[in-house]
C-alpha cells in the first residue's frame, strides 16, 4: 500500500513537471524551463539537434526561446508513465500546438530521474513531431 502511494504521488509530480514545461515555454522563461532538467541531461529537438548537458540545453534554449513566435498556443499532457525502477521513468507526452491554421501534435518521450530530495528532473528527452498519413 505504501509503494501504491508512494506511486501516486510520484504520477502526480512528474505530470507537475510536464505541465512545468508547457508554462515556462508559453511564458518564454527560460530560466525557469532549464530549472526542469538535470545537469547532465540530454535533449533531443523535433529537429534532431542534440544538446548534451544542461549548459548546451542552457545556450540552445537562451537562443531560441526568447525570440520564439506562434500564433497559438502549445498543451503538453503526460499520457502515460512507466517505472523503470522506482527513481527512473518514461514518461510519453502529448504535445499539440494549436493555431489558426491548424493543429499539429509532437510525441516527446521524456525519462526523468527522482533526486534525492524527491524531486523529478528531465533527464533524456526525445521531441518527436507527429506527420499526418
Amino acid at each position: 500500500m505504501i509503494r501504491m502511494n508512494t506511486e501516486i504521488a510520484d504520477i502526480k509530480a512528474i505530470a507537475q513537471v510536464v505541465a512545468d514545461v508547457e508554462r515556462t515555454q508559453r511564458a518564454k522563461d527560460v530560466e525557469g524551463f532549464l530549472s526542469l532538467f538535470h545537469p547532465d541531461a540530454l535533449w533531443t529537438t523535433a529537429h534532431g539537434k542534440v544538446l548534451i548537458g544542461r549548459d548546451a540545453i542552457a545556450e540552445f534554449t537562451r537562443a531560441v526561446l526568447p525570440a520564439a513566435s506562434w500564433d497559438g498556443e502549445v498543451t503538453y499532457e503526460a499520457v502515460h508513465t512507466q517505472f523503470l525502477r522506482p527513481d527512473v521513468a518514461a514518461v510519453k507526452v502529448r504535445q499539440v500546438y494549436h493555431s489558426a491554421e491548424a493543429d499539429t501534435e509532437g510525441a516527446p518521450l521524456y525519462v526523468m530521474t527522482k533526486q534525492e530530495d524527491g524531486t523529478w528532473l528531465l533527464n533524456a528527452c526525445q521531441n518527436t513531431e507527429v506527420r499526418g498519413g
